[in-house]
């Protein structure tokens, strides 16, 4: 070996590979949500109709970051549709619980509230208005 030649060992090289895949694998579970976790919707603007909101469920609009419950009868609410865990919209709704599947968070679909999982926050409330069978942005 000449001055100033260094040689890594394959236990060095093997190290920063392990350190590479890791490095890569954490990168792939950051979740992208384009960029945006607030919704991004115009006051009077048509969401959806009463009709499409089962009673117990809900509905996801994933353009819209939104998701919108009906709880009880009548009853509409909206939220994010951005789990608060790593920004990936959230699942599914039914039996009065909005899910993401993507790690295990659970949100109550009336408050929005954490009811499991590793979400560290509610979803946010999203303001609407109930126009005859139309659900609007308010």
């Amino acid at each position: 070996m000449s001055i100033g030649e260094v040689r890594a060992s394959r236990r060095i090289v093997f190290s920063g590979l392990g350190a590479l895949g890791v490095a890569a694998a954490l990168a792939g579970c950051a979740g992208s949500n384009g960029g945006s976790t607030k919704t991004k919707v115009s006051a009077g603007t048509e969401l959806a109709t009463t009709a499409e909101v089962p009673v117990g469920g809900g509905i996801i609009l994933a353009d819209q970051k939104l998701v919108i419950t009906q709880p009880t009868a009548g009853t509409y609410d909206a939220f994010s549709a951005v789990c608060t865990h790593q920004g990936l919209l959230v699942t599914s709704v039914e039996d009065g619980t909005i899910r993401c599947a993507n790690h295990g968070s659970a949100y109550s679909a009336t408050t929005g509230e954490v009811e499991g999982g590793p979400a560290p926050s509610a979803l946010a409330k999203v303001e609407i208005k109930v126009d005859g069978d139309k659900i609007l942005a308010a």
